[in-house]
């Protein structure tokens, strides 16, 4: 029991430090929750988090606050969905009373309008790391690749939730034709294997 409380404190944890940062919404808080989830803490892999935000998106509701309680889900169950959902939610409800408190006050400030306009631009950049993070292993072959470059433009014209819904029907058509053809499917990207736990790294070092 103190094992399971301390996982749901740092899954708490873990969301409520994210949360506070990311200015622009869920999509900008892909690259912490891909160094906080995947890198420190090893709860999941790149492509489970790659799974969760195309979940996310297929629901209604805040991206951020919809990953956050999949991901609480797939590391602890309920109490984890739970933990997730309080911890991103919480910093956000508390900063977004503090400035609608003050913000008749600061407003007309110069200064703080001047950094927004830069707060906006980063934004663009940090999203566009995520897509990048995220491509990576999303785009597993030549038919991925194509649903990405028909996507993008796509989504200018018709609604998110109907382009997933198109790509998970393309999927579901094309995988098995491809297989009944003889091709290879390689569902997910090979993850980068650690050279030092193949024996023949030792042998060719002469150790």
């Amino acid at each position: 029991m103190i094992v399971k409380w301390s996982l749901l404190f740092q899954i708490f944890w873990t969301f409520f430090k994210i949360s506070p940062v990311t200015f622009g919404g869920g999509y900008a808080m892909i690259p912490l929750i891909v160094k906080e989830i995947v890198e420190k803490r090893k709860w999941l892999t790149s492509t489970d988090i790659t799974e969760v935000l195309a979940l996310s998106q297929t629901i209604p509701g805040a991206v951020a606050v919809n990953a956050a309680t999949f991901i609480g889900h797939r590391i602890g169950g309920k109490r984890g969905a739970l933990a997730a959902m309080i911890g991103v939610s919480l910093p956000t409800f508390v900063i977004v009373l503090l400035l609608g408190i003050a913000y008749f006050h600061i407003h007309d400030n110069p200064k703080l309008e001047a950094a927004f306009i830069s707060i906006r631009v980063t934004i663009v950049a940090i999203i566009v790391y995520a897509a990048i993070k995220i491509g990576k292993t999303a785009i597993v072959d030549k038919t991925t690749f194509f649903i990405v470059l028909l996507g993008v433009p796509a989504l200018f014209f018709i609604h998110p939730a109907l382009a997933i819904l198109i790509g998970a029907l393309i999927g579901i058509i094309v995988v098995p034709i491809k297989r009944k053809m003889g091709y290879k499917v390689d569902l997910k990207q090979k993850e980068e294997e650690d050279p030092t736990t193949n024996p023949d790294y030792y042998m060719g070092a002469g150790i």
